[in-house]
């Protein structure tokens, strides 16, 4: 009772030490899984990579499972949150836009996606199946300055969740068939974004730059 602050303070301090360990032995799951596949992973070893007991490993995971869905949350969440990191402090929606595409374009041409898809191919169809809803919702709030904009521009409301789930099967295809020349990418999800609402933006002479 008369060490209130001190008790915070260890709290905090148990709390970052809990968040760094749950970050070493995610990344060692991550090099785990890329270099043996999601079906022959070994607890031992992510023990050994992460640098930590098997007893401090089941303090915070009860089994192989539980460790392979708290993987995918943390890699749904790593795109998430780096998706919004490059767009949110962009309050122009043509700024916006263009830095959405670029993230995009980023994650397809350097993300870790392909690797673990080719590592551990049922376990990455899984996670794609598992976060295809959630990037939907997450990727229409990111784009609502935008739309929004469009929409008054154009006279029309676009078709939000349709380019959204468009732009998200874009990407997922380029995954599975990569394209030669990534460095297109950029002027092809463009282009995918302006077939979907063409007909309004001749008509409004408006184009996303």
């Amino acid at each position: 009772m008369n060490e209130p602050v001190r008790r915070d303070g260890e709290r905090i301090t148990r709390n970052r030490r809990s968040d760094a360990t749950v970050s070493r032995i995610l990344a060692a799951t991550e090099a785990v899984v890329l270099s043996g596949g999601a079906e022959r992973i070994s607890i031992i070893e992510v023990c050994e990579r992460a640098g930590v007991s098997r007893g401090t490993f089941y303090r915070y995971f009860s089994s192989q499972d539980d460790l392979l869905d708290a993987f995918s949350r943390h890699k749904r969440e790593g795109f998430h949150q780096s998706m919004l990191a490059a767009t949110e402090h962009l309050n122009d929606p043509d700024e916006r836009f263009r830095a959405l595409i670029a993230y995009l374009e980023n994650y397809v041409a350097h993300g870790q996606a392909r690797q673990l898809l080719l590592a551990a191919p049922e376990y990455t169809l899984r996670f794609f199946q598992r976060i295809f809803n959630d990037s939907l919702v997450r990727l229409q709030d990111v784009l609502r300055v935008v739309f929004d904009s469009w929409d008054v521009q154009l006279g029309v409301r676009i078709d939000r969740e349709l380019v959204c789930e468009m732009l998200i099967r874009y990407v997922l295809s380029e995954q599975l068939v990569p394209h030669n020349r990534v460095s297109e990418g950029t002027d092809r999800i463009e282009r995918l974004v302006r077939s979907l609402v063409m007909p309004s933006i001749e008509s409004a002479g408006f184009a996303p730059k």
